[in-house]
């Protein structure tokens, strides 16, 4: 299926395979994702600001060449282990 031009706002999904599909341009904003495989799930040039995760699997997520001003994880500001790892480790 080819949807392009639509709008689906308030549209629900339950019990849907959408493995392999392709998001380009894509207006998610205050989209609800609850009890979802997104395993190998790749973003690139997203905004995720003031997204919230929670009781995630985050196993071998990796985030690169991202703005991480004010991202926390379980409230501890990410900045500031990032600085705090760099300062112990300055041969990285």
């Amino acid at each position: 299926m080819k949807v392009k031009n639509a709008d689906m706002s308030g549209t629900s999904f339950t019990d849907v395979r959408l493995s392999g599909a392709t998001f380009h341009n894509v207006d998610l904003s205050a989209a609800t994702i609850d009890n979802c495989n997104l395993s190998g799930w790749k973003a690139t040039n997203v905004n995720l600001s003031k997204a919230r995760i929670s009781e995630a699997n985050l196993t071998g997520v990796a985030i690169t060449d991202s703005l991480i001003g004010g991202m926390t994880i379980d409230g501890i500001s990410v900045m500031d282990l990032l600085t705090a790892y760099r300062a112990s480790h300055p041969d990285d």
